[in-house]
């Protein structure tokens, strides 16, 4: 199984690269080949809509990595995104790469929409990975549309899953002990009885990467819808 994740955070030890790590502990476990792209030091120019793709089948930017990077796209199993929401959507550096994924399609402009057919036959599981500072998963739904829509255009195949941890302000947070969470409670004058089940909380999000890591790692460990 072969796993590509690419990390929109633009910090090695925040709450989103921990997570991402217990799925990459999980999935080398069970024998998967993974590979991690850091978004933010990936040599990539921005798309620019000119639509050349659609007459060359590939992207037309010269001088970047997106074609090495389109290969490691095209040849995965598993494509994991993983990015912090600091205001509702994923870091630039992770849509730049995203927004090169028009390439993968032709697009045809139609008066009642438009019809999308990929150049290639997708049958990937789609894995998004996210950390917000907000109590609640509301911040994470314009990224989760996105996701789902951009996954159903490039093909029926195609599945996700979906990883969301909450209230995570704070780097390094979902790793905290229970008494640095109150301490950190105490400083932002949060309610210091809350660290008790968010520590919990916490434990079970980083096990859920870790578990999901396994899944996606083991012979035909895609999960199927």
């Amino acid at each position: 199984m072969k796993i590509l994740a690419i990390n929109g955070s633009p910090r090695r030890k925040g709450n989103t690269s921990l997570m991402l790590a217990e799925l990459q502990r999980g999935a080398e476990e069970s024998g998967a080949a993974y590979d991690e792209i850091i978004a933010d030091q990936v040599n990539l120019e921005f798309c620019t809509g000119c639509l050349r793709c659609n007459l060359i089948k590939r992207c037309a930017i010269r001088g970047d990595e997106w074609p090495g990077l389109s290969e490691k796209i095209l040849n995965a199993d598993v494509l994991v995104f993983a990015s912090p929401v600091y205001f509702h959507h994923v870091t630039a550096p992770l849509k730049k790469i995203i927004d090169r994924f028009r390439s993968f399609l032709q697009v045809q402009m139609t008066e009642t929409g438009l019809i999308h057919t990929p150049w290639h036959e997708w049958k990937k599981h789609f894995v998004l990975i996210l950390s917000l500072g907000n109590a609640v998963t509301d911040d994470a739904r314009p990224v989760v549309d996105l996701m789902k829509f951009m996954m159903e255009l490039l093909g029926p195949g195609n599945r996700l899953t979906t990883i969301i941890g909450t209230g995570l302000g704070k780097v390094k947070q979902v790793t905290m002990s229970e008494e640095e969470l109150r301490q950190f409670y105490i400083k932002i004058k949060m309610p210091e009885h809350l660290a008790p089940a968010h520590h919990k909380r916490n434990q079970e999000l980083l096990q859920a990467c870790y578990e999901l890591g396994k899944k996606l790692g083991a012979p035909n460990g895609a999960i199927k819808k």
